[in-house]
């Protein structure tokens, strides 16, 4: 999965360009954000809004996001604002949110919509200790949640070695999601790099859902989503 899309579009199209499945997820209320997810679904990638959501210690989340001083109306309202301005979206995940995700009556509100809609929810676990997990259980919703954070050093041999960890991972517990950024200068490159290799190792690349129909069935295949 990668994040952070809509700011403008020079970032977005070197994964665009990427030759296998990826999901891709796009901040709302931004001058790019339509258009980001046009060319997403139009390039055949998997779209999903990253939902700004309340941080711990007051850092700017963006615009539309979902804070704790909202009512369940309130955050129902955006958030339903918020997916239909990017039509064509299979899921959310939560950008930021490290307050607001442990709080469990709003995140209660955010997985409600997600099961309505039937679309996924994926916690980006920004923070430990979120609510989403319990309440995934109490409300029958498959949960999911990153692994491993391709770019927090955006050089490329800590991306290298942030893959290997989510291989690591693949190999224990069948598929890894793992999670990078857009404005990420090497991320698009070195994923393109090193694809012939992970696949000549017996890694498969899916989306989300992809990778969510194949683990609810049984039938996942040892693999890292992106």
């Amino acid at each position: 999965m990668i994040d952070d899309a809509g700011h403008n579009i020079e970032q977005l199209e070197p994964f665009l360009k990427l030759p296998f499945p990826l999901t891709l997820a796009v901040l709302p209320g931004l001058g790019y954000s339509r258009e980001s997810a046009e060319r997403i679904v139009a390039t055949g990638k998997e779209l999903i809004l990253h939902q700004p959501m309340q941080a711990l210690g007051g850092a700017d989340t963006g615009p539309k996001s979902i804070n704790l001083d909202m009512s369940s109306q309130e955050a129902s309202a955006l958030l339903t604002e918020n997916l239909e301005a990017l039509p064509g979206n299979a899921g959310l995940n939560n950008h930021m949110g490290s307050a607001l995700t442990r709080d469990p009556k709003l995140m209660r509100t955010v997985l409600d919509i997600a099961k309505k809609r039937g679309i996924y929810y994926l916690d980006s676990l920004t923070s430990s200790g979120t609510a989403t997990a319990v309440l995934c259980r109490e409300m029958e919703i498959p949960y999911w949640e990153r692994d491993v954070f391709l770019d927090n050093s955006g050089d490329r041999q800590s991306i290298l070695h942030a893959l290997e960890e989510g291989k690591k991972t693949a190999r224990d517990q069948g598929a890894a999601v793992m999670i990078g950024h857009v404005w990420s200068a090497e991320l698009a490159q070195t994923l393109m790099d090193i694809y012939p290799q992970l696949v000549d190792e017996g890694y498969s690349l899916s989306t989300i859902s992809q990778y969510m129909i194949k683990s609810t069935t049984g039938e996942v295949d040892v693999g890292i989503g992106d």
